[in-house]
Parts: C-alpha cells; sequence; structure tokens
C-alpha cells in the first residue's frame, strides 16, 4: 500500500483523504510528507514527526489505533461536534477529524492562521441542535493559544466562547498552572493531555490514563501500552525496536523518552530525560527549571536551555520573546529557582529574543535557540 498526501491542499483535503483511509476506500494519508510511500498493510496514516530529536520520522498509525484514541477520548469526555484549530497535520489536528468522523458530525474547521477573531467566528457558527437538545462541542489547542485567548478576556465575546466548549484538550506540551486557573476562571473546561504520535495522539488525560490504556515508570522514564500505540516507524526496525518494547508477559511499550512518576495513580511528567545538564558537577533538569521559570508573572512563553558557561561547565539561561524588562528580573527569576532546586539550577543570564524559533510542530526549537544564545 501507498500513504499518499491529500488530493487538495489544507485542512479540507486532509479531512476527505482521512475519511476515505478510516472507511477503507482510500490509500493511507501521508500528513506532513510531500510525495507518496509505501506503507504496510492496515496503515491508514503517517506522521511526519521531528519530536525533540530534531531527525524526523514517519509514524506508522493504523486504523484500529486511531479508532482506539478517539473511542476512549468520547468515553472520557463525551461525543459532539469538534473544531479543528490546530494544522490537520499534526496528530493533534487528526485525532480531531477522527473524533468527529467517527461521532458523525462534520468537523468545524477554522481556516487561516489562528487568531482571537477567527476562535470567536469558529465558536458562534459551531451552535446546532438535534432533536431540541444542545450538541456538545469539543475543540483541541496548544497552550500558546490558550495563552494569546485569556490575554484578550476583557472582551465578552472571548469568554463566551471560551466557556461555549464542553471541553478543551490542551497538549502538545505543559500547560502553566497560571495559565489553566486563568482559563478555568473564565469559564473554559480545560483538560490537559499527554501523549505522542506513538501514541495516536493524547491518551492520559488530567493525568488519569484513558481506558485501555496503561502506564508504568521504568528506570524513571514513562512508558505507554495500549491498542493505540503504532505500529512503529517506517524502514527504520532499529529505531522501531528501540522505542517499542515487550514486557515478559508479552505487552508492548512505548518509551516516550519522559521522566515522571506515578503520585496516588495519576502520572505526572516531569521533563525529558535528555534534557538535563550538568552544572557544577549536579544534575539540572531544564524542563524543571523552565516550569518555575514560566510560573512567574510575564514569563508564561519563556523557554530554558543550557548554554557553556566557564566556571560551572554549563548553566541554565532563560530565552524570552522581546521584552525590554524581562532582562531587569534576573534577581527574581534565580531566586524563585534556587528556592525550589537549589543553588546548580539558578540560571546564568535571561537572552531576549526578537522571536523564538519553532519546530514545526509549534515546539521551541530549543537547539536552534542555544545556537542562537552562544553565537
Amino acid at each position: 500500500m501507498t500513504a499518499r498526501p491529500p488530493a487538495t491542499p489544507g485542512a479540507r483535503g486532509v479531512l476527505g483523504a482521512v475519511r476515505a483511509a478510516l472507511d477503507g476506500a482510500g490509500p493511507a494519508v501521508h500528513l506532513g510528507g510531500a510525495a507518496p510511500v509505501p506503507v504496510p498493510a492496515g496503515v491508514a496514516a503517517v506522521v511526519t514527526t521531528s519530536g525533540s530529536t530534531g531527525y524526523p520520522k514517519d509514524v506508522l498509525l493504523s486504523r484500529s489505533a486511531l479508532i482506539a484514541s478517539a473511542s476512549s477520548t468520547a468515553a472520557r469526555i463525551g461525543e459532539g461536534a469538534w473544531l479543528l484549530a490546530l494544522p490537520a497535520t499534526y496528530v493533534a489536528g487528526l485525532q480531531v477529524l477522527v473524533r468527529s468522523l467517527l461521532a458523525g458530525h462534520e468537523p468545524a474547521i477554522l481556516e487561516g492562521h489562528f487568531s482571537v477573531d477567527s476562535f470567536i467566528a469558529a465558536a458562534r457558527g459551531m451552535a446546532s441542535a438535534a432533536q431540541g437538545a444542545r450538541t456538545p462541542t469539543y475543540t483541541s489547542l496548544v497552550p500558546a493559544q490558550v495563552t494569546q485567548l485569556i490575554a484578550a478576556a476583557d472582551a465578552p465575546e472571548v469568554r463566551a466562547a471560551l466557556a461555549s466548549f464542553e471541553a478543551i484538550l490542551v497538549g502538545g506540551q505543559a500547560l502553566p498552572d497560571a495559565v489553566r486557573e486563568r482559563a478555568s476562571s473564565l469559564g473554559a473546561r480545560i483538560v490537559r493531555t499527554y501523549g505522542a504520535s506513538e501514541t495516536s495522539g493524547g491518551c492520559v488525560y488530567d493525568g488519569v490514563p484513558l481506558d485501555g490504556v496503561r502506564v508504568r515508570i521504568a528506570d524513571g522514564e514513562v512508558q505507554l501500552s495500549g491498542p493505540m500505540l503504532a505500529e512503529g516507524y517506517r524502514d527504520d526496525p532499529e529505531r522501531t525496536a528501540a522505542a517499542f518494547v515487550r514486557d515478559d508477559a508479552g505487552h508492548r511499550w512505548y518509551r516516550t523518552g519522559d521522566a515522571g512518576s506515578l503520585e496516588d495513580a495519576r502520572l505526572r511528567v516531569t521533563g525529558r530525560l535528555d534534557n538535563v545538564i550538568v552544572s557544577g558537577g549536579v544534575n539540572v533538569s531544564l524542563d524543571r527549571v523552565e516550569r518555575i521559570v514560566r510560573g512567574l508573572p510575564g514569563f508564561a512563553d519563556a523557554v530554558v536551555v543550557g548554554a557553556a558557561h566557564e566556571r560551572w561547565g554549563e548553566s541554565p539561561v532563560v530565552v524570552v520573546p522581546a521584552d525590554a524588562a524581562a532582562s531587569a528580573r534576573l534577581d527574581e527569576v534565580r531566586s524563585a529557582v534556587g528556592a525550589d532546586l537549589g543553588a546548580p539550577a539558578r540560571p546564568d543570564r535571561i537572552e531576549v529574543v526578537a522571536s523564538l524559533p519553532l519546530l514545526p510542530s509549534g515546539k521551541p526549537d530549543r537547539r536552534a535557540l542555544r545556537a542562537l544564545i552562544e553565537r
């Protein structure tokens, strides 16, 4: 079988291709790729992702995995109409389409670039009823979109749009507690999701695995198991074997590469296992530093990277988009981080950049940032 890109550009072209792939009436759709590629039988979608490694990977998702993921989501939060506000070529966008199709609703599609006005218009346009009952609506966003919306929440139209959704799934990266609390106070029903392309999208909601999903911590690493796991990586048996392992009972697990713990049966993800530096002989998790910094007022978009340091070997550096006042708050940042993680974790400096370089997924490009600040 060959995976083909959508016949027409844009989200509506992807929708048609996904519909055909799920029905078995069309070839697998290649999301994020520019040319047809051969794939094994049973694969419905190929999602190209570079993740945190920067190495492109074609993730093979079967029809049964996509359906299992969508069905588990419906069992947790309910069924209804979905708004696609993310690129359809990412796994989160793909799942919005799959959930819509399985629920029998045509998805609403936010055309063009995301903006506050386009979100309001799309939310208003979704109002509908069946047999006298309101049709529940849902959407999936990334933290930057939520931040953009709550920044404009003085307008009653924004608050009404946020409150109109039965649930707003937020994933892709950690959502700062302050942002979540502010969104909730505005009436938004936020559900934080955790997962990857390799798990057909989010499979742990607010720390609780969806039905059929199992979570374990092995040597400090979060590993996931369930019917929504990918088949593996196209034409890359070595990476597939390294990422997908079986336990003694034969259960298949995906190694996420994330550090975490289970606390009262809830998953707590603390960061990437490989996003660690050694500062003065002490291991410092840059993700933990970043979580603290982002909790400070005005630093919700901050990114923390490691940089060479003449005395300590490496040290954390806070990078923020253009803000003339940010660099004057280094003492505040160092105090907050040091109080929680100790002196070796205190950032060495704050770097202000015109804009944060992003990966195609919308996540910060940490390699590019480190190269930028070390010039």
